[in-house]
């Protein structure tokens, strides 16, 4: 699977997912490891995409980079896309570390809930 980010509308986040067959992939967004709600998939059989939106809650909008991580039922990063706001910045590090907190979230996650399966 691949995401193709298409850009932010109006307060909505757009991409296309690139996945193979028919089922609508199970989609889970999170800010911060808490998963947001709205996240909707519409496919489009003639193009072969799945077409994602994600609504941003207004009160996840605030100073500084705010990252969003986009993964499948098994916590697979599929992708992720961040909002920038405030002080513009001098360079994309801060968005960067932004993403690798993210994502250490949610390995954090999967790892206490593979250690109390075991």
């Amino acid at each position: 699977m691949q995401f193709i980010n298409t850009g932010i509308t109006a307060g909505i986040w757009q991409g296309d997912l690139i996945a193979d067959g028919d089922t609508e992939p199970a989609l889970r967004v999170t800010h911060l490891a808490t998963a947001l709600d709205g996240v909707d998939c519409r496919h489009d059989p003639a193009n072969g995409v799945w077409h994602v939106t994600v609504p941003i809650p207004p009160d996840l909008i605030s100073d500084g980079v705010q990252t969003f991580v986009i993964s499948d039922a098994q916590g697979t990063t599929l992708g992720s896309f961040a909002v920038i706001c405030g002080e513009p910045l001098t360079d994309d590090l801060r968005a960067e570390i932004g993403l690798l907190r993210s994502e250490l979230d949610l390995l954090k996650t999967a790892f206490r809930r593979h250690c109390a399966e075991t």
